[in-house]
Parts: C-alpha cells; structure tokens; sequence
C-alpha cells in the first residue's frame, strides 16, 4: 500500500504592521563610537557616564553611597577621581589619569564596578550605561572653575534645592575650594588633585561661592 505524502500548509505569521513587530528600537546615544584622542597627563577631564531609560534615580540613598564607594575605589596611581556628583540618571566626574591608557583602564573598572554595585542593590541585572563615557578636556583655568561649578552644584540644574549649598550626593563637602565652608576630612571619597589646573590655576578666578548655579 502506497502512502502519500500529506500536503504541508504554511500559514504566514510575520510582517504586517502590529504593535511591537520589528526590530527592538535602540535609544538614540550622544557618544559617537570612534578612537578617543591622547591624552595629556596635564589636563584634568569632566567625565559623564548616563545610565539606560527605566531605572530607580541614582540619587536613592542607597544607590548614590553605593556609588561613592566604588568612586573611592577607584582613586589609584595612575588614574584618580577629584571631584564627582550623582544625578538622577547620571554621574558627572572631574578626573586625573597619567596617559591613555591609565584613563580607559580607570573609567573601565569604574563603569563596570558601578553597574555590577547598582544591579546588585537594585537586585536586577542588564546593562547600567545607555552608552560608553563622554569625556572632555579641560584646558585652561577658567575652563576648569566653570566645570566645578558645573559637577558639584549641578543638582540645581535638575531642580533640587540645596539649602546648604552643598549636595550630599558630591563631593562637596571635602571641596577645600568654597569661599565659606571648611571641607571635610574624614572619609574622604575622592583624591587630591595633582594637576597644576585642577589644584591651583582655577583658583586665579576666585574661590567659589555655595551659591552659584551651573552655567
């Protein structure tokens, strides 16, 4: 007895406009990916890691000494943080590294010591960062009082009242810089800086006041 061999039927279920078809959409990045420059172990850099869109704000008690410790941490020979502050879904840094690759390496380490400290408070796991670190140069003394201004007081520019004039999310409060309040010494998270712009040349434009907002 001979049997036949059923007709296959293919029913089509792709295409066609439906919510969700398609590739996932990616959020848009500000960092485009080409070869970072060299870097001079002369100038300071402010440094921006922005986290993924959905996550709890950073500025959680938990999450925000969760990242001032892994900012500590990383202070090492070749590759220190000098001044941070955490926002709601960002980080600001000024930082100090020897060379380029001492720069890569820290922000490496850094970056991934904070997302592997976040996902474990926030008991998920995924990527942190939306994109790689934005890094710019900071060149000349005026240039670094501005960015300062801009990292440690930049809790005003979101919005956040800070009667004190100092953002506990910072390093403000060791920031021997103020016009009108007398650093911490205890506990400190960040180290001094060692480049002449970052310790002394942005000081020729004065003390900052605990009053100024980001430019």
């Amino acid at each position: 007895m001979e049997i036949g061999q059923l007709p296959l039927r293919f029913e089509r279920r792709w295409g066609g406009a439906r919510k969700g078809a398609g590739r996932p959409r990616r959020t848009p990045t500000r960092v485009p990916h080409r070869t970072r420059p060299e870097h001079k172990a002369r100038h300071p850099l402010h440094v921006t890691l922005r986290a993924h869109d959905g996550l709890p704000t950073f500025r959680a008690e938990a999450l925000a000494r969760g990242i001032r410790r892994v900012v500590a941490a990383a202070n090492r020979a070749g590759f220190r943080v000098v001044h941070f502050s955490v926002q709601g879904n960002h980080i600001h840094l000024i930082v100090e590294a020897h060379d380029k690759p001492s720069l890569s390496h820290g922000m490496q380490w850094l970056a991934a010591r904070v997302a592997r400290t976040l996902n474990g408070l926030m008991g998920i796991r995924g990527r942190v960062w939306r994109e790689r670190y934005h890094a710019h140069r900071l060149t000349a003394p005026r240039e670094v009082r501005n960015t300062l201004v801009y990292v440690l007081m930049n809790a005003r520019k979101h919005g956040v009242r800070l009667e004190s004039g100092i953002d506990p999310w910072s390093s403000a409060a060791w920031f021997d810089g103020f016009a009108d309040h007398r650093p911490l010494v205890d506990d400190n998270p960040v180290s001094a800086p060692r480049t002449w712009l970052a310790g002394v040349g942005w000081r020729r434009y004065g003390l900052v006041r605990r009053d100024e907002h980001p430019r």
